[in-house]
């Protein structure tokens, strides 16, 4: 488990789900910082990934930190979004 967990029944759940590690860190924590409803009223806002061009899905996925996405397809890039 990652270092400071606020919220660890909420993290738990999203690993079970698939999250990845950091993605199940981050969403746990900003609920237990700022609400549950909060966090999940947040979402949805941003276009379907499926919608994005392949540029724009590297520039997402450099904005993330991410690394080794210069050669992957767009289904492998959306995948590892998904997933990060």
């Amino acid at each position: 488990m990652p270092g400071s967990i606020k919220d660890e029944e909420l993290y738990e759940k999203l690993r079970d789900e698939g999250a990845s590690k950091e993605k199940a860190a981050r969403i746990s924590n900003a609920a237990a910082a700022q609400g549950r409803s909060t966090v999940g009223r947040r979402g949805a806002k941003a276009e379907d990934y499926e919608d994005r061009t392949v540029p724009e899905l590297r520039r997402r996925a450099k904005e993330l930190g991410m690394t080794g996405y210069s050669k992957l397809s767009k289904a492998e890039l959306i995948e590892r979004l998904r997933h990060h």
